[in-house]
């Protein structure tokens, strides 16, 4: 790529991926986002980048907490993503400076092993997606970078899926010609958050930030069945919204890791490898032998797993059909499976209840016309509604009064997961 192209103008290359790029983000393209990024790469490096990267977000459309036993998920990306303006560096080390942080990130590649202080930093991250590269036999090296996202934090959008998958893109387009499968991007990104960030998450982000579009997955093959989907919900008259209520995830860590390990707990007293190899009828026959052998929230989550995996089906099978109403009536049940079975509404010794309460509020608002349930890992962060569009400026208005200006957002699904333009 010749150094005098974003020098000359960033809005050509743009204007030349204007159709792509408008079906990314749903609309207009924020030109002036990826103009600033440029500038920035310019100030902190006194040099061109070579190219922009972009992983969206994702959201997790129905399968709350199915990924991790090998169950079943429908997920969609969005259009908000994560954007890096890169370049090849020439030694080893990986500089990345953050919008919103002072110093930047900076990985020697040299050393790739996993450094117990580095556990759920960005450098994990950086270390780990590397490591597992190099492992696999793809070529790494160091590089410059800036970056900025519009998947903000807590959101249940997956800001650090959509991260990952944007690291190993970077290595992708810059060092292995974009040769990468997007389903082992998702993969390797996985294995960096589980084995140097140190955080047991399932796959199911890391594949719909990597894939994009509105996927089916089945986690149960050796090798994820991962189906795309194609339904316009806007077409259909809903719009798909996110509205943040509050809360932190930075330290529920050991929240989510409970659902993993009591749901595992569950699938060793049956002598299973995983809970997607059993199903609701298995389940209540094993009851007798499970009660007082394992704690009794974790036999009320291994009934969630079962059920949710199966409603997952259910959904897809309504969307193949066009029967919307049957969907929406399947995103409603899922979300009273998490509130009841799974029990991740509640942060443990907080009195604010900000997530039923949103939930209360759209159920008052939408039942008999939308959905709602809770959206991510739980706890904290965020809800997703369905909302038809005539009722849309209504919900946002009255959600936004009681959870903050801006709280309700709008998404659009994003027919492409992890991208380079250059």
């Amino acid at each position: 790529m010749e150094t005098g192209l974003f020098t000359m103008d960033v809005r050509a290359l743009l204007n030349a991926n204007d159709g792509r790029l408008r079906a990314l983000y749903g609309g207009e393209v924020p030109a002036a986002r990826y103009e600033s990024l440029a500038d920035a790469f310019r100030t902190r490096f006194s040099r061109e980048p070579e190219a922009f990267v972009s992983a969206p977000g994702r959201t997790e459309v129905i399968g709350n907490h199915t990924d991790h036993n090998l169950g079943r998920v429908l997920a969609a990306a969005v259009n908000l993503d994560t954007v890096a303006a890169v370049a090849p560096a020439a030694g080893s080390v990986v500089t990345l400076w953050s919008a919103g942080y002072d110093q930047p990130f900076a990985v020697d590649l040299s050393d790739l092993a996993a450094r117990e202080e580095e556990k759920e930093t960005t450098y994990a991250l950086i270390r780990g997606v590397a490591a597992r590269l190099k492992a696999l036999g793809y070529k790494i090296g160091g590089f410059d970078a800036c970056v900025t996202s519009t998947v903000f934090k807590g959101s249940g959008l997956s800001s650090s899926a959509a991260f990952e998958v944007m690291l190993v893109a970077v290595f992708d387009a810059l060092f292995n010609g974009w040769t990468i499968d997007a389903k082992l991007r998702a993969q390797i990104s996985q294995y960096a958050e589980n084995v140097y960030f140190g955080k047991p998450s399932g796959l199911m982000d890391q594949m719909a930030s990597s894939v994009g579009g509105l996927v089916t997955i089945d986690f149960l093959p050796e090798k994820p069945d991962v189906r795309a989907i194609q339904y316009d919900f806007q077409k259909k008259g809903y719009a798909v919204c996110v509205v943040t209520v509050g809360g932190d995830h930075g330290d529920l860590t050991g929240e989510y890791a409970g659902i993993t390990t009591e749901m595992r707990q569950v699938s060793q007293a049956l002598g299973l490898r995983v809970l997607a190899e059993t199903d609701a009828d298995r389940l209540t026959e094993a009851l007798p032998r499970l009660k007082n052998n394992v704690p009794d929230r974790a036999i009320l989550r291994a009934f969630h797993f079962v059920d949710e995996t199966a409603r997952v089906q259910d959904a897809v099978a309504a969307l193949e059909r066009d029967d919307v109403g049957a969907f929406l009536e399947d995103l409603v049940a899922s979300g009273e499976s998490s509130w009841k079975l799974l029990q991740n509404l509640y942060v443990p010794g907080s009195d604010n209840q900000e997530m039923p309460l949103a939930l209360e509020m759209s159920r008052r608002m939408l039942a008999g016309h939308g959905a709602w349930r809770i959206h991510g890992g739980g706890f904290a962060g965020t809800i997703l509604a369905f909302v038809p569009l005539d009722m849309l400026d209504n919900y946002r208005a009255r959600m936004d009064a009681v959870f903050g200006a801006g709280a309700t957002v709008a998404l659009s699904i994003r027919p492409e997961g992890a991208v380079v333009i250059r």
